[in-house]
Parts: C-alpha cells; structure tokens; sequence
C-alpha cells in the first residue's frame, strides 16, 4: 500500500483511499491492482528474465489494456532492477533528477519498492510517494518528478506509454526541490 510523505512537513499519508484523494487532488492517478494473482514464484521477485517478464503482462493484461483505453497507452513492457543490474548505481544516478516528460509516466509495481518524487501544487512543495506491490501510479505530462528505489534496491515494474519509442525526460533546474532535499 502506498504512503505518501510531504517533505516540507514531514507529515505522513497512509491508506489506500486518503492517499487515492491526496494525488487526485495533485493530479496523480492513482490505482491498486491484485498482485496475488502472479504466480507464486513471481510474488515478490526481482530477479526476472524475459519470460517471466511476459507472464506478468499476461497476468494483467485486462488491467494494462483497461488503462490503456482510458489514458490512451498504447504500448507497455516490463522493467526489474534488482543488486543484479549492471550498473544499477549509475542508473539511479541517472534516475535522481528533477525532470518532466511529454507524456505521463506510468509504473505499475509487481515487485519490491520504489519512491516517485513530485511536485505537489504551488505552496505544498515536493511529496515522495513510496510504492508497493499492486500500487499503479501516473504522473502528468509536464510534472516535475524523479523515479527511485528504496532501499532493498529492487523493484519490477510494467511501464505504459503513449508513444512506442517510449517517453523521453527533460531535466529541469527547480529551486524549490533543492530546498527540499
């Protein structure tokens, strides 16, 4: 189950539904899908190939295409970053910016945790939102954010675009987030 901190005040938002009405009214689609549906030997793990990869998005298929004809997605695949990753710590790196796309940025969790960084409405600041298996996140085009991991280091992930080269960030400068940090 997601929970949600706002940096500025350190306060903390759990439970499904007051964190469901937190990124509404930022904007932020949020959603749960069942992850005991996965296979077993799926549940909880990070260190998947190809194959296992396409049995996630058979198990949610109905979800991914659900959300597809809504927002518009038209392409998805599978992403797991676990300690095995080949320069997972440069990756992150790459990841820990402040930066926006032209597309919204979709991750539904299967696996581990991460952590999306946004910028909430104007006088709130920055929120992190930490994500657990089953939680489904979109965050609007134009939003200034940041993706990472927790600290287990180990997240897999289906991705949703609208277009098939997948979205492309756009670092941005913002004051505010360094403030925040």
């Amino acid at each position: 189950m997601a929970s949600i901190v706002i940096r500025n005040t350190g306060e903390r938002i759990e439970g499904q539904e007051n964190v469901g009405e937190f990124l509404t009214n930022q904007g932020v689609l949020y959603e749960h899908w069942d992850v005991t549906k996965l296979p077993l030997a799926l549940q909880g793990n990070c260190k998947i190939g190809e194959v296992e990869k396409q049995q996630i998005l058979s198990v949610f298929k109905e979800e991914i295409e659900s959300l597809g004809e809504r927002n518009g997605y038209q392409n998805w695949d599978v992403v797991a970053l676990s300690e095995e990753t080949p320069n997972l710590e440069e990756l992150l790196k790459k990841f820990e910016q402040v930066h926006v796309h032209t597309e919204d940025e979709v991750r539904a969790i299967t696996a581990g945790h991460g952590i999306f960084v946004i910028k909430g409405s104007e006088g709130l600041g920055y929120f992190d939102v930490e994500l657990e298996p089953g939680d489904v996140i979109s965050v609007p085009v134009d939003t200034p954010h940041f993706f990472t991991l927790m600290e287990d280091k180990q997240v897999v992930a289906v991705r949703l675009f609208i277009d098939a080269t997948g979205w492309v960030a756009h670092p941005i400068q913002d004051p505010q987030f360094e403030t925040s940090k």
